[in-house]
């Protein structure tokens, strides 16, 4: 075994190899992607948050087997978030009284899958979903989104 007084900082010797940040390294939780997703809404302008309006942030490892019958999803790591709820296009023709709260779901599991087969940030793909789903509460659908994000391209 090596001298430790030779060793590069912020390794160990352990099988004669140095660890990386990744050797402890854990999962982000649900709790994690929580906080990711309330930090991307925060991060938002305020004129856009004001627009929301009441809309919950909630995650979970996959969406419900309903939710991909529903949706025609074969796969349950075909679906990163959802908005569930009444859009604001439609937010008039439907009762207040009995109306569940305006949620996004994220889902933890494809969007871990995603993040490992992409070059991006877990940060940066969580926003992107939430501002996904945020589209769909103002009514737009996933057509209209990637015509407005290959218009910005």
């Amino acid at each position: 075994m090596s001298d430790p007084k030779t060793r590069p900082a912020g390794t160990s010797w352990r099988w004669d190899r140095p660890t990386s940040r990744w050797a402890a390294a854990e999962a982000p939780s649900l709790d994690d992607l929580l906080q990711l997703g309330r930090a991307a809404f925060d991060s938002l302008p305020k004129h856009f948050r004001d627009r929301v309006g009441e809309v919950q942030i909630r995650v979970a490892d996959f969406p419900d087997p309903d939710v991909l019958a529903d949706l025609r999803i074969e796969s349950e790591f075909d679906i990163l978030g959802l908005f569930h709820g009444v859009g604001l296009a439609h937010a008039g023709a439907t009762a207040e009284t009995g109306r569940l709260p305006n949620m996004i779901w994220l889902y933890r599991r494809p969007i871990l899958d995603f993040w490992a087969e992409h070059d991006d940030t877990l940060g940066g793909i969580v926003t992107h979903v939430l501002v996904h789903e945020i589209g769909h509460h103002f009514g737009l659908s996933d057509e209209d989104m990637e015509a407005i994000e290959a218009g910005t391209g």
